[in-house]
């Protein structure tokens, strides 16, 4: 399964997110959640670097399934955009597969 958590401010503002794991649905290389998942997060991170013009760590590990992202300063209009697609894109794919292979939190930070 995997895990991703998205980090908040108080007031509701991205700071960043750790993605998990492998969904588990299909073997490696058919598996169509972890495709989808993969394409929401990196594209994301990929757009952010390209239109938000935003500073950000990024770390990974490929074989765990492990991305974790950091802003470094509240979101620009963009990022916060992109983030709340991402997010979007996220939630479609854990209510199609009923949470069993993807479940997305949020956590003040």
């Amino acid at each position: 399964m995997t895990t991703i958590t998205v980090y908040q401010s108080g007031t509701g503002e991205y700071k960043g997110f750790t993605c998990s794991g492998h969904a588990g649905f299909a073997e490696a290389g058919s598996d169509i959640v972890c495709a989808a998942i993969s394409i929401l997060v990196i594209n994301t991170i990929n757009s952010i670097e390209q239109f938000g013009k935003q500073a950000f760590t990024c770390e990974q590990d490929q074989e765990s399934g492990m991305i974790r992202f950091a802003l470094q300063d509240m979101p620009t209009k963009e990022t916060k955009l992109l983030l709340d697609s991402m997010i979007l894109g996220l939630k479609e794919v854990e209510k199609q597969y009923h949470r069993k292979y993807l479940k997305l939190h949020f956590k003040e930070v």
